[in-house]
């Protein structure tokens, strides 16, 4: 018998020391849908933060853990992968930083190897390759709770005797059995001896080693649910599973108002009356103009949409935490291979709801370089919830509250659901226009590995809501607030008090600068100032126009809807929606772009691209309007 050997040794850049004192830096590793973010969401709370890692467009997430003498054990969570044999960007990154290869960034102390308890025979043939690498290892059997609801069983101590390292059942998503990573950090020294095991130098023979283990360790693999069974054969079905998705899409967009938008209008309260002590302690003149009509109303008029994106946030993590989303990824395959998309295009296309950023990140799975760069071409016309505050604050103003279909489907939402199919079919269209000329390939088969259905847990929303609610929150008190100010001062220069005042301030020259050439679509030099500041990121627009509006005299005692209403024309309305649909206002979208494709060529072609058919197609609706 020989030792385990890896997958390939010349990678092995920077082997540990032989002898530890103690864990500084514990790397989370695992094959997607392993539960492994989850872990690290748990062991680390709100102690993390996400950057790219040198050099690269990976995203790496790090936190922090507290150690039993006090001591800070840093925690990467890296990229999903099935072996350390690359085929990925994202694979690759996880295989450099395994090996010690990833410049700027050390070797891990030691690794936490999550695996699915209900797959182990396919999971156990990454054990192999990681365990090769000769760093303390602890394998992390996760999902005990449907290991055993579902009548699996293993041999915890068989299991560790054959891979020669600690091995426990936890459930990441109940928070069960987390102390044995705490005991692993606390207690590791030097790396175990590896267990005497075949040397496997391809994939055949890790399957044939993994399957004799599990045999070794008495492993009883659980058979799905009957319940589980069932409900793939409805959530799977050719033409009831479109059904439902497209029931889930309504559903969502209906609860984003019939509830979101009574929780606004209650924050728009307590955010007015907050500001009622402060106004009794700064007296008339340009500091109360800077800061309440000015920065105060600006980030206001931001953050009351706060509630309508948690809302689509929440919904989108019970849809992932589930198990749904890996079935809609089924779903829309056979629409994605008509495109000549590959089906692993969806999920970086579904995230893009929720940002474009990441979204483009998510585009390191595709394997095949041309439909890669497609899929980060339409990202961003997929309809983001930055541009969440824009429809919402602009339907609104425009578009009363009236039942279509009974309590399933109002006019607001139905309004709202438009605007994401626009962006949708903007998407499928340029999709198919790249795949039949520029960026023409064969398509390559989709395969993915379904999660078992489970429950989403409070505490994993709970951090999900939290994280999402931390980064809108510190957006607005960071780039609204330096644009609100900004924008404050240059309507008070020069000092003329009144409407005149306003029409002759620096702020107003500019805006009046670009009325000829958005005058065609409907909009005046105010949407025109909008427009130039939502260039840092398209929900600036909404504190632009309320600090505009707010700092009028005219308009000053409204809402901002009301302002809206009384100066915009509904064919200038409708115009706006269409302009931020398809526009590429977001100056971190470009610059991932730029770092993604490894040139300016594609993110400007986008941005031109994306500029074009924004002014087209609001040119042609305001048009269309006004002559109804």
């Amino acid at each position: 018998m020989t030792t385990l050997t890896a997958d390939a040794p010349e990678l092995m850049c920077g082997l540990s020391e032989t002898a530890r004192k103690g864990i500084r830096t514990l790397a989370l590793v695992g094959p997607p849908n392993s539960g492994k973010s989850t872990l690290f969401n748990n062991l680390t709370g709100m102690r993390q933060k996400v950057a790219n890692f040198p050099g690269v467009t990976v995203e790496q997430r790090a936190g922090r853990l507290r150690g039993g003498h006090g001591e800070t054990v840093t925690v990467l969570d890296l990229p999903g992968i099935h072996s350390l044999s690359p085929h990925s960007e994202d694979e690759r990154v996880a295989a450099d930083v395994l090996h010690g290869c990833m410049p700027g960034t050390a070797q891990p102390d030691a690794i936490a190897l999550i695996l699915d308890a209900t797959h182990l025979n396919r999971h156990l043939v990454l054990a192999a390759r990681i365990i090769a690498l000769g760093l303390p290892t602890v394998v992390l059997l996760n999902m005990a709770d449907s290991l055993r609801q579902q009548h699996g069983d293993v041999d915890l101590v068989a299991l560790a005797g054959q891979l020669g390292t600690p091995v426990a059942l936890i459930s990441a998503a109940r928070g069960e059995g987390l102390s044995t990573v705490r005991n692993f950090v606390n207690s590791v020294g030097a790396p175990p001896a590896p267990a005497e095991l075949p040397v496997l130098q391809d994939v055949s023979h890790c399957r044939e080693w993994a399957a004799r283990v599990a045999i070794r360790a008495a492993y009883r693999r659980p058979l799905p649910p009957a319940w589980s069974q069932r409900l793939d054969a409805i959530f799977l079905h050719r033409y009831c599973g479109p059904a439902i998705f497209l029931a889930i899409v309504v559903g969502a967009f209906q609860a984003i108002f019939r509830l979101g938008q009574p929780l606004s209008n209650l924050l728009q309260d307590v955010l007015l009356a907050s500001a009622q002590p402060l106004a009794a302690h700064i007296p008339a003149g340009i500091v109360r103009s800077l800061l309440l009509d000015g920065a105060w109303k600006g980030m206001t008029s931001v953050l009351v949409f706060l509630p309508q994106i948690l809302l689509l946030f929440l919904l989108i993590g019970v849809l992932e935490d589930s198990g749904y989303l890996a079935r809609a990824a089924v779903i829309t395959d056979r629409s994605m291979a008509k495109l000549g998309l590959n089906g692993k295009a969806f999920i970086p296309l579904l995230s893009a709801y929720a940002c474009a950023v990441p979204a483009i990140m998510a585009t390191r799975t595709i394997e095949n370089k041309r439909d890669r760069m497609a899929t980060i071409l339409i990202a961003p016309l997929m309809t983001c919830s930055a541009r969440l505050p824009v429809y919402t604050m602009i339907i609104a103003a425009f578009v009363p509250d009236r039942p279509l279909a009974g309590i399933f489907l109002g006019t607001r939402a139905a309004a709202m659901l438009g605007l994401y199919i626009v962006g949708f079919l903007a998407a499928v269209a340029t999709a198919r226009l790249l795949k039949s000329s520029v960026l023409k390939s064969h398509s390559s088969p989709f395969v993915m590995e379904l999660p078992t259905y489970r429950w989403p847990t409070l505490r994993s929303l709970g951090l999900r809501l939290a994280d999402r609610s931390w980064a809108f929150v510190s957006r607005v008190g960071t780039v609204v607030l330096a644009v609100s100010l900004g924008l404050a001062l240059l309507i008070n220069l020069p000092a003329h008090p009144g409407q005149a005042g306003l029409q002759k301030s620096v702020l107003a020259r500019v805006g009046q600068t670009m009325e000829p050439v958005i005058a065609p679509l409907g909009f005046n030099w105010k949407i025109g100032v909008g427009l130039l500041t939502s260039i840092a990121a398209r929900e600036v627009i909404v504190g632009t126009l309320g600090t505009l509006y707010g700092m009028d005299p005219g308009t000053h005692a409204m809402t901002l809807q009301g302002a809206l209403h009384a100066d915009l024309s509904p064919g200038g309305a409708v115009a706006l929606l269409l302009f931020f649909a398809f526009a590429l206002q977001c100056t971190s979208t470009l610059a991932v772009v730029r770092r993604e494709t490894n040139s300016w060529k594609w993110p400007l072609l986008q941005f031109s691209y994306m500029a074009a058919l924004a002014y087209g197609s609001a040119l042609l609706a305001n048009q269309i309007v006004q002559h109804l």
